[in-house]
């Protein structure tokens, strides 16, 4: 059975997050500060640049194995400039000078007995 892209995005999200953790680890070179240095350095505005170097290389690998791991399941990845739009539904065709609408709210429906305006009914 063919997995969804659902599924294959979520095994290579999970293993770039630990791809990650594990560079991160290999950067401190077993040094606790440098560990937790490097960690309070990320926070949720940090760019790619200013992660350090083994943790780019490591998130670098995990998006071409994503791209890899999509491809070999049968999913295209591609330029969205090169994928042709869905076809449309033709225009409904417009007849020479009248235009289309749904009736008025307050117009009454064929068939249905009329009502007076407000106020100017039985009393």
């Amino acid at each position: 059975m063919a997995r969804s892209a659902t599924d294959i995005v979520q095994d290579v999200i999970n293993a770039a997050v630990v791809d990650a953790i594990v560079a991160l680890k290999d950067a401190s070179q077993g040094l606790p500060n440098a560990l937790i240095r490097d960690l309070a350095s990320i926070h949720a505005n940090t760019a790619f640049n200013d992660l350090p170097a083994a943790v780019q290389k490591a998130v670098a690998a995990s998006v071409r194995n994503a791209f890899a791991q999509l491809q070999k399941d049968g999913y295209v990845i591609a330029d969205s400039k090169s994928v042709q739009p869905a076809v449309r539904r033709p225009a409904p065709p417009v007849t020479a000078g009248r235009v289309d609408r749904p009736p008025r709210r307050d117009a009454p429906r064929p068939g249905a007995p009329r009502r007076p305006p407000p106020g100017k009914g039985k009393r």
